[in-house]
């Protein structure tokens, strides 16, 4: 399937523009989440019930202007990865850092010591956006993969023009979904050795159902 890879700088985009594109985003998860068998989406969302399943843009369109009324599924929670308790494998801290960057050239996960993290039934997640805390910038690409540390590759981004802009945070041409269970990786490619993990948030949005978490 074609896809579109590249970072749009978030202080190049508009209040509205950026607004769109998060509410694309979580119309991606929750047209998923459909899918995936988490909340009723189609109960909650009647103008999904005549959209085939397998129309996939229409449905999301659907999901976007329900979101835009200021509505939201009465059967799903939406939140943001909590990797302590949201991967089948828990990271070691509650905080956003990759390994040690300790070879120029080389790929190191985004979550700590966990190279190939897997949500746990029910969660699925969906990644829209970076931001890069540590100065100066240190990692010069992000992978995305599915199936592992060496897995296919489902997105890729050059981060360099991030090491250029006065705020270092830029969304995804087109937001990715991490399906429940999925084993992935999100990796950078380090362009400076400096023995230290960097601070890399991936934007996120999680999907779950409703409850099971947040009373």
């Amino acid at each position: 399937m074609a896809s579109k890879n590249y970072i749009v700088l978030k202080e190049r985009l508009t209040f509205s523009e950026e607004k769109d594109y998060k509410v694309k985003a979580l119309s991606a998860g929750l047209e998923r989440c459909g899918v995936k068998g988490i909340g009723e989406i189609a109960a909650d969302i009647p103008a999904l019930q005549n959209i085939p399943v397998n129309n996939k843009a229409d449905r999301v369109r659907a999901i976007a202007t329900y979101l835009a009324g200021g509505l939201w599924p009465r059967t799903i929670d939406q939140r943001q990865l909590a990797p302590l308790t949201d991967l089948v494998v828990p990271t070691g801290l509650d905080d956003w850092l990759t390994a040690a960057l300790a070879v120029v050239g080389n790929p190191y996960s985004c979550f700590q010591a966990v190279p190939a993290p897997q949500t746990i039934q029910g969660k699925l997640l969906v990644l829209w956006g970076i931001s890069v805390e540590t100065v100066p910038i240190p990692v010069s690409r992000l992978i995305i993969r599915k199936g592992g540390a060496a897995g296919n590759i489902l997105a890729q981004y050059d981060l360099q023009e991030l090491a250029v802009a006065e705020n270092a945070v830029a969304v995804f041409s087109e937001p990715v979904v991490i399906d429940p269970q999925d084993i992935f990786a999100v990796q950078v490619r380090a362009s400076i050795a400096t023995g230290a993990a960097a601070r890399v948030y991936i934007h996120n949005y999680l999907f779950e159902n409703a409850g099971q978490v947040i009373a």
